[in-house]
């Protein structure tokens, strides 16, 4: 018989297993004398279970709150003392909503592989997409965690998006922290909330202080809201940040541009070991992910899983497989999916430029004294700086300037003058050659200017560019003289271009962005360094870019052609270099490197999809660096790039051989593993294994099959609809509902108890769209994306759309929800008069592991009898349980059916410890083969030995614990004394797994 679980039972002298405490979500408890509906719950280290809730009775109704066992006690309600209740309301109306939102709020078992909610979100249907996430449910890994190497551009924040939302499906998605460079911080937010609904509290340097303000002192900002994110820049301050980190734990961790880990000892790569063991799911992203050392790409995919390579010097990509996904923009699937919804890319075209009188002169100095083309030596006794000097002149004069003058203040500091008198003499005769140079001087100005216009930049059009420099001073001096020469006066001057460098704070690099993507918005040009070259989506209003100087790196060029050259670009993406060339002898112009190096992305990109294994690097500062050693040694670029570094061996052609297992495509199609196919095939072959989809349920057309999720209403929207009709019959005056039924727009006034659910979103938002006073939802998609189209438009101001999507997880969805659970007062279960030929109680059976996460979760029918049916919600479509259903009033005495519940509860319970066996069957071995391959993992280490034993610990914390199940009785079916008898419809043979 299942009985009451207190916290006091753990504080006694128990056993370990019988004080796992079981609170699924949309339980109810008894803490501190008042009833909570339980949102989640997850072990603690210290404190027992830490229990999430949302107030049911009047005293604390629809407040949040948050209790651990050892330190409240925490009562399950005892399922024997249910009360049956009459339903009053309309067509059964508030039982139907009730039943729903329990199927609703409880947590996908971990069993369930299939995705569930890919369908319902802001996407295109592209299965390529979906792969992470299905990898990440796979089972292939103990817990959901993996690397996104896909090469940019081709989604990988939506990839993200769609795993965390899956996530939270199965109630491993509560508690989520992301982690991003600064200047991506709000389109990062921006994608999870427009595409999927899910509203993240963004920690950037105002949003730090906001919350400073809020909190008590002392108190750990990181628990004050449950899904946050956040600048790596930010969180990297371990002195500041890291004591609060290390006394949290998270459903979910993830760090975008993650290449950025890799060395050890740095603070990035220290704030990942603090993160790696404190949360359940790990994602990592990164176009990158590889720097050519094995040992460093091993330590990153320790991360994931200390224990899946055995040897860091020696492994293949197969050895990772389960953990690592990556695909290019040729691949198979991609190619195909992607054909009409990504114009493919121009060819990058080699501007000349050739050099002026004014740089004729300094490139005859600099091919006489720094770097002499007859052998000579140079006059720098620093071996690189010419190399430095030279591709400060290829930017500008500017940044050559500059160069020339920090140079000049370093030898002078130095205490011998006469072994840098002669450098200084020639770096003040270099700044003699450019002191007196301007934009007239500049070869490459002038045909910018040329470019600019021929493309249409100006005042009267609305034709946008990117213009990438790697020099501050370029940029700078870039948008002084600029706008005059494209004809932009006055106020239109000012707010034509727009600067972005590293040296802008992450607020100034965001409102960078943001203004670069409304069309709105008077900027035309974007100059910008490097900074820009991970991770910002600079395509919505632009496919132009324009190189003013080329990095002497394949890696850097195809990052800053993937800005626009992405996912959702609807034009050709057009690529131009600004070649200078130079008449003089010797001179080392830019067709010396950078137009090879253009020409090399461009044949890479095409024939792999990707150039970062060309130079066999896999780092753009390496790439570089190597280049101009093996310019010193007198190679040529394709000399560098093809040849092996001096001293190379045999060992380079293995090590070549092993990272072009992970810069081909990794994991293209996710094979259905052993443990799934034997899973399908016994659903297959059992009755009543899975709930009948709901009509109108979208195929999935990914080739894999999605999760049936168990629901009684036959859309989100019908639930939704309903619930308003019972939470708010007067939603009209006390929300200000307004309906369009014909676009499916939905207009109302939130709540206070919704709007605290509305916190995590950015406060400029919030007062932008004024949603505090009007909230604008829809179920419509085309109406969600032409809003979210709308806000980038030109009389927009704000790239946050007015109107959001209507999906499971929106916040008004689950408002709701909770609102409809909570009508029910504490143990109530009511009496439904439906087509069933006797009295039948719809039973809820939860098994859960000790993590306190649902392993199996069956919905029932079980009569006074004992006969068990294995599908209620196909129990409840056979017996007419649907909106057009009566209720006629008529009263029941429940005290005969009260009586039944013990004997009801034993079948249930009888039931499911029949079955549990071939129910955890699959979840086991994929757990002995986990334990196998860790037995296999041979760590010489006292710290690899406790990695060891903490890895085990958690594969046995997976599997289902010996506690007897949690039950819970939702309602009874009653017969129909008006209606002719019905056949009983009752299944008590062994069901599928769940």
């Amino acid at each position: 018989m299942t009985v009451v679980q207190t916290s006091s039972e753990q504080n006694g002298d128990v056993s370990a297993e019988a004080g796992q405490e079981q609170f699924p979500a949309g339980a109810q408890v008894l803490v501190r004398d008042e009833v909570w509906l339980v949102k989640s719950s997850v072990q603690t280290e210290a404190d027992g279970a830490r229990v999430e809730v949302i107030g049911v009775s009047d005293f604390v109704r629809d407040q949040e709150a948050v209790f651990f066992t050892r330190l409240d006690t925490i009562e399950l309600i005892d399922p024997r003392d249910t009360r049956l209740i009459a339903d009053d309301s309309p067509n059964y109306r508030r039982s139907r909503l009730f039943l729903e939102a329990v199927l609703r709020r409880t947590a996908l078992p971990q069993s369930e592989r299939r995705l569930a909610l890919a369908d319902s979100f802001l996407l295109d249907p592209l299965p390529y997409q979906r792969r992470p996430a299905e990898l990440a449910l796979s089972g292939a890994n103990l817990r959901p965690r993996l690397l996104i190497a896909d090469v940019v551009g081709l989604g990988k924040t939506l990839e993200i998006g769609l795993t965390l939302a899956e996530l939270i499906r199965r109630g491993r998605g509560e508690r989520i922290l992301v982690v991003t460079p600064q200047h991506v911080l709000e389109q990062f937010q921006h994608e999870l909330w427009t595409r999927f609904a899910i509203p993240l509290v963004r920690l950037d340097s105002v949003g730090i202080e906001r919350i400073q303000r809020e909190i008590p002192a002392g108190r750990n900002p990181f628990t004050f809201f449950k899904r946050v994110i956040v600048s790596i820049d930010t969180l990297k301050n371990t002195d500041q940040y890291r004591h609060h980190l290390e006394q949290i734990r998270w459903d979910a961790v993830v760090i975008d541009e993650s290449h950025n880990l890799i060395n050890r000892g740095s603070l990035r790569n220290q704030l990942a070991q603090t993160l790696a063991p404190r949360t359940d799911a790990l994602i990592l992203a990164s176009a990158t992910p590889h720097n050519g050392d094995a040992k460093s790409f091993a330590e990153l995919i320790s991360l994931l899983d200390p224990a899946a390579i055995r040897d860091p010097q020696n492994y293949r990509a197969e050895d990772i497989e389960h953990l690592f996904i990556r695909r290019t923009k040729v691949s198979t699937e991609v190619r195909e999916q992607m054909k009409g919804q990504w114009a493919d890319r121009g060819p990058s075209q080699a501007v000349h430029c050739p050099a002026t009188p004014a740089e004729e002169k300094i490139f005859e100095e600099l091919a006489a004294v720094w770097l002499p083309h007859d052998g000579s030596t140079s006059v720098s006794s620093v071996p690189l700086f010419p190399y430095t000097l030279l591709k400060s002149f290829l930017s500008s004069h500017a940044a050559f300037k500059a160069t020339v003058a920090a140079r000049i203040k370093t030898l002078e500091k130095k205490d011998d003058p006469r072994a840098t008198a002669a450098e200084l003499s020639a770096l003040h005769r270099l700044a003699e050659l450019s002191a007196d140079m301007t934009e007239a001087d500049s070869a490459k100005f002038g045909a910018l200017v040329e470019q600019l216009k021929a493309i249409g930049v100006g005042p009267s059009s609305d034709t946008r560019v990117v213009v990438f420099s790697e020099r501050v001073q370029t940029l700078e001096w870039l948008a002084t003289v600029l706008p005059a020469a494209l004809g932009f006066r006055g106020r239109t001057a000012q707010g034509c271009t727009q600067v972005m460098h590293g040296g802008l704070s992450d607020e100034q690099q965001m409102d960078v962005v943001e203004k670069f993507g409304l069309a709105g918005a008077p900027v035309r040009i974007l100059l910008t360094g490097d900074v820009a070259s991970e991770g910002v989506n600079l395509h919505r209003q632009c496919h132009q870019l324009v190189h003013y100087d080329v990095p002497w790196s394949l890696i850097r060029i195809e990052q800053r052609n993937g800005r626009i050259d992405r996912y959702g670009q609807a034009h050709q993406p057009q690529f131009r270099a600004l070649i200078l060339t130079s008449e003089v002898e010797g001179a080392k112009d830019d067709t010396l490197v950078s137009e090879r190096l253009l020409e090399r992305e461009d044949q890479a990109y095409r024939a792999l999809g990707t150039a970062e294994a060309v130079s066999g690097l896999y780092r753009a500062e390496a790439e570089e660096k190597s280049l101009i050693q093996d310019l010193l040694r007198g190679k040529s670029v394709d000399e560098s790039l093809d040849g092996r570094q001096p001293g190379a061996d045999a060992d380079a052609a293995v090590m070549d051989d092993f990272l072009a297992d992970f810069f081909g495509s990794v994991g293209e199609h996710v094979a259905e593993d052993e443990d799934d196919a034997r899973a399908k095939a016994a659903a297959d072959a059992l009755p009543g294994t899975a709930e009948a989809p709901a009509p109108g349920t979208p195929a999935s057309g990914t080739g894999t099959s999605n999760a049936v999720l168990p629901r009684l209403f036959d859309s989100t929207a019908h639930f939704l609809d309903e619930a308003l009709r019972e939470v708010y019959p007067d939603a009209r005056e006390r929300l200000q509902l307004d309906r369009d039924d014909q676009s499916g727009l939905l207009s109302f006034k939130p709540p206070a108890d919704l709007l605290h659910r509305l916190k995590a979103l950015p406060v400029d938002y919030l007062r932008e769209q004024g949603l505090r006073e009007r909230l604008l939802v829809t179920f419509n998609r085309r109406l969600a994306q032409h809003s979210l189209q709308r806000a980038r438009e030109a009389d927009s101001t704000s790239s946050w759309p007015e109107i959001s999507l209507l999906t499971d997880l929106h916040p008004v969805v689950e408002w709701l929800t909770d609102k409809v659970l909570v009508r029910l007062g504490r143990q109530e279960a009511p009496m439904i008069t439906a087509g069933v030929s006797e009295p039948t109680f719809l039973v809820q059976g939860v098994y859960s592991n000790s993590l306190g996460r649902p392993t199996v979760v069956k919905w029932m029918g079980v009569t006074r009898r004992g006969t068990v049916n294995a599908d209620m919600v196909s129990l409840l479509r056979s017996s007419g349980v649907s909106p057009t259903m009566a209720n006629k009033l008529r009263y029941v005495d429940p005290k005969p059916l009260k009586a039944a519940i013990p004997e009801v509860l034993t079948a249930a319970e009888s039931f499911m410890e029949e079955h549990r066996d071939a129910w955890d069957q699959p979840l086991r071995e994929s757990i002995a083969l986990h334990k196998e391959r860790l037995g296999e993992w041979e760590q010489p280490t006292l710290a690899g030995e406790h990695t060891k034993k903490r890895l085990t610990d958690l594969a046995d914390d997976l599997l289902t614990t010996g506690q007897r199940p949690m039950l819970r009785v939702l309602a009874v079916l009653l017969p129909d004394p008006d209606a002719p008898p019905a056949a009983p419809a009752y299944q008590s043979a062994a069901p599928a797994a769940p």
